[in-house]
């Protein structure tokens, strides 16, 4: 399963030394030029051999590749007779689903803009993120539906199966078989269009809303997913993907609700991951390719163990969304040697479009997140001086390029700060190339927390703590973790005389977040370090000695 990219040394050109700017070593790919050009029409575009799109991991039931064309064309269909117009932004509020593709597709094909949020969110984060983007329909789980009900949005219960049957799930149905109305013309959709607002921590500071245009989902199912896979095999629909990555993340909803679904592969969708039921769902399955994250890796290796299947069939696996430590990497190649492992970088501002690792005959870079995207440029620049760096040289990572967002939800401040006048998009990563073009990113300037590759902001976990009346201060930051990678460590500034506990501050704060973004560990502290101007100092917290088990 590993490439071909024999003239890369024959071309060193990746590096201009009178612009600073790298290019990527891949040739460049054709994007569509009709500005008409809509992401649901560009995916199904695409001439392939597939004949099953989605698999249920642990049900066995699926949905065809002629079925999900229908199926997204007639849930168009019922979401515009049911009242939804142009631009109106639909919520998915849902856990990973092979029902999640459809959805999203069709409120694309409905000239609709589509916001996913983490299932597990609380009440709080979804009415920071409703007040934001003002949906008019939320697709749910049925313990939701009075919730959002009560935010003023009318809810849908969807099931997490392909079962609806019940009166529940009714008017599910009823816009899945596209309404009671007669067949409504289809909006004009540009390639500039909104499609998606997708949520990120963005490079510092709360979550922000990030713009994503039909033009940026193309190019991500273009330079990212297809791209890839070509490089590999024509005959793309051969391949079967296990689908362990939440949907409504950038990663897992470019790869499975879109990019693969224009090339005929089958993506095998495990409703809640666990490692002994993903080794199983890849013998049952023959899984070819497994995107993850970082602790899914070690635990496959566990599960090979626990389980004693061998999963012969995978002949990829691919990490992203974090960083990844030298020894679970080699951990992983030594169970698994014929598998090809790669490394990738992106980022929900990029549309997932960055860096994808690439391994030849020759050239191995486990460690290294790859090579530049087609149609991707990258700079380097001096954290200080602001000189653009070379091969070897590490500074602050900037990409340009047609995944780049159109910018943050009614934050004009934000984007300028993050997306210069000529389109650079500073990732406050990092990074440096080598000699090869490969990237290699060392840390991260700013302060999100990677856990199990959820993104969580330091300041929205602060701005709860510092809430609670026996807490006069706090400071948040990343602790690392074996398993975990990163977990949010809270150091807090008790009153005086206070004698809340280290628990009791965990407690608190899990009533108040989603269940990734609690406190996994307390640390209690005389004050927080501050720069003059009152920005918390957290390299001094992550340094300090005390990030310890208490």
């Amino acid at each position: 399963m590993e490439g071909d990219l024999s003239n890369c040394h024959t071309h060193p050109s990746f590096f201009s030394s009178e612009t600073g700017v790298y290019s990527s070593k891949h040739p460049p790919r054709a994007l569509p030029q009709d500005p008409l050009q809509d992401l649901v029409s560009f995916l199904f575009s695409h001439e392939h051999l597939g004949t099953t799109a989605l698999v249920d991991s642990s049900s066995g039931s699926s949905i065809s590749y002629q079925e999900l064309k229908s199926m997204v064309a007639s849930t168009a269909s019922g979401l515009r007779n049911a009242g939804v117009s142009a631009n109106e932004v639909v919520l998915l509020l849902l856990p990973t689903t092979i029902l999640y593709p459809v959805l999203f597709l069709g409120v694309l094909h409905a000239g609709a803009v589509a916001t996913t949020m983490n299932p597990l969110s609380s009440t709080e984060e979804i009415m920071k993120s409703v007040g934001a983007c003002n949906p008019v329909v939320a697709f749910t789980s049925p313990d939701r539906v009075e919730n959002i009900n009560g935010l003023g949005i009318r809810a849908i219960a969807v099931p997490d199966a392909l079962d609806f049957d019940s009166t529940e799930f009714s008017p599910f149905a009823s816009v899945l078989s596209g309404g009671d109305g007669g067949e409504l013309p289809r909006p004009e959709i540009r390639q500039t269009d909104t499609a998606c607002i997708l949520y990120s921590s963005g490079t510092s500071g709360l979550m922000k809303g990030v713009v994503l245009s039909h033009a940026n989902m193309i190019a991500a199912a273009e330079l990212f997913v297809r791209f890839e896979a070509l490089q590999y095999t024509a005959e793309t629909w051969k391949n079967v993907y296990l689908a362990a990555l939440p949907m409504f993340h950038v990663y897992g909803l470019v790869l499975f609700a879109v990019g693969l679904l224009s090339l005929g592969s089958t993506v095998v969708v495990m409703r809640r991951f666990n490692a002994e039921e993903a080794a199983r769902a890849i013998e049952r399955f023959e899984v070819t390719h497994f995107p993850l994250v970082p602790p899914v890796l070690g635990a496959l290796v566990r599960a090979r163990s626990a389980t004693g299947c061998e999963m012969r069939s995978l002949k990829q696996v691919s990490s992203g969304a974090a960083p990844l430590s030298n020894k679970v990497v080699q951990d992983f190649l030594q169970a698994f040697p014929r598998v090809d492992f790669i490394q990738g970088y992106g980022m929900t501002e990029s549309t997932a479009v960055g860096t994808r690792g690439f391994n030849t005959e020759k050239l191995k870079k486990h460690n290294s997140v790859g090579l530049l995207a087609p149609n991707m440029q990258a700079k380097v620049v001096d954290c200080y001086t602001g000189a653009c760096l070379p091969p070897g040289k590490s500074g602050e990572l900037w990409l340009r390029g047609p995944g780049i967002m159109k910018g943050y939800l009614n934050d004009e401040k934000a984007t300028s700060s993050t997306i210069d006048k000529n389109g650079w998009l500073r990732t406050a990563d990092i990074a440096y190339f080598d000699e090869d073009g490969y990237l290699y990113v060392l840390d991260r300037l700013k302060d999100i927390i990677k856990y199990k590759g959820y993104q969580i902001a330091p300041a929205d976990l602060e701005a709860v703590l510092i809430s609670h009346p026996e807490i006069i201060d706090a400071g948040v930051t990343s602790g690392e973790d074996e398993e975990d990678g990163e977990i949010p460590v809270a150091f807090v500034v008790r009153k005086p005389g206070s004698e809340f506990s280290a628990d009791e501050v965990m407690k608190y704060v899990s009533k108040k977040v989603a269940p990734y973004k609690k406190v996994r560990r307390v640390v209690f502290v005389q004050s927080i370090p501050k720069s003059p101007t009152g920005k918390i100092m957290r390299r001094l917290l992550r340094g300090n000695h005390a990030i310890s088990r208490m």
